[in-house]
């Protein structure tokens, strides 16, 4: 009799906890929901960040905020997210050097493939290849034809190792079989200065930082480094439509959840994320700064995850960069 009565209380309890949890799905969100943004504020993915999440909120009924957690090219912040409860309450705005930073480092605290959930791909952003005016090239051919010429003597700058910047160059040297000297700055903003002072030559450059100084002269843009043409820069060829067939390094960004985040949050957090991206409010503000809404599926975004660290981890091994 005991036993008997103490399975159904058990089996009540589990009864309740199930009917618990499901209502917690059916009615989620609940409370605010918080995006880990891995970098600091003022910086593309905080903006990027504070541009979806007034939409976010409408479309789920709860405040989302913004919370940066910057450090260690941004491991920091994808390792809070990778270990927080999977409720949908904790997310993160993942960036592009979320695929590089396995083949940039030894161990990592988190693996991105495992701890991870893929909620869905926001936006989609070219970089340009520009050169300083004093380099006597005009298109990427030029470019290409020089650095040939002048082996290993051209200098380039990045936001610094490991970052999308770095390895898009290192991208393009592997692909136009040709050799630049790499010089690492501790993020954009110090790689443009030497770049506008001459002190180095070549970078691929943000659309967002680098297109005033295309407007006004001081740098001169060879080609857009996405798979087609940017709608701020029409006339400008890609890269792989000026002599490099093929090549394609966009920074993107993307909203994920930690890895056993219910499929019905997940799916939740996509419908809403793909509401803000298609309105014309937020289109128009992306356009105006070269970048694309992108809104794939979780699996989708997921597939596209893991081509970019199978591309990334090639493009490292190629140029002998060795782990951290």
């Amino acid at each position: 009799m005991e036993f008997r009565r103490a399975t159904r209380i058990v089996a009540a309890a589990l009864f309740a906890s199930a009917a618990g949890i499901a209502f917690a799905q059916a009615n989620y969100p609940t409370r605010a929901v918080r995006i880990v943004v891995p970098s600091s504020p003022g910086g593309g993915t905080d903006i990027l960040s504070r541009l979806l999440t007034p939409g976010l909120s409408e479309r789920l009924g709860q405040t989302v905020v913004v919370d940066n957690r910057p450090g260690a090219g941004s491991i920091i912040g994808n390792d809070i997210v990778a270990k927080a409860a999977p409720d949908g309450y904790t997310l993160l705005m993942g960036i592009s050097t979320l695929a590089i930073l396995p083949s940039m480092h030894k161990k990592l605290p988190y693996d991105a493939m495992r701890d991870l959930a893929p909620v869905s791909q926001a936006i989609a952003a070219p970089n340009i290849l520009v050169v300083h005016p004093s380099l006597p090239v005009k298109t990427v051919k030029e470019l290409i034809a020089f650095a040939k010429k002048h082996p290993g003597e051209l200098n380039y700058a990045s936001a610094g190792l490991g970052t999308n910047p770095h390895l898009s160059m290192e991208l393009f040297l592997s692909m136009a079989h040709i050799k630049m000297v790499h010089v690492a700055y501790k993020g954009l903003g110090p790689a443009l200065v030497d770049l506008l002072a001459g002190q180095v030559v070549v970078a691929t450059s943000t659309m967002l930082a680098g297109l005033p100084h295309v407007k006004s002269g001081r740098l001169r843009a060879l080609g857009t480094t996405g798979a087609k043409r940017s709608s701020v820069l029409p006339n400008l060829p890609t890269v792989a439509e000026a002599g490099v067939p093929g090549y394609e390094a966009v920074q993107w960004y993307g909203l994920f959840a930690p890895a056993k985040t219910p499929k019905e949050i997940i799916a939740k957090l996509h419908g809403a994320m793909v509401a803000v991206l298609q309105s014309p409010a937020i289109k128009s503000k992306l356009a105006a700064d070269g970048a694309e809404p992108v809104g794939n599926t979780p699996e989708e975004f997921a597939r596209f995850l893991r081509s970019e660290t199978d591309k990334w981890g090639k493009v490292v091994r190629t140029a002998g960069i060795k782990p951290l």
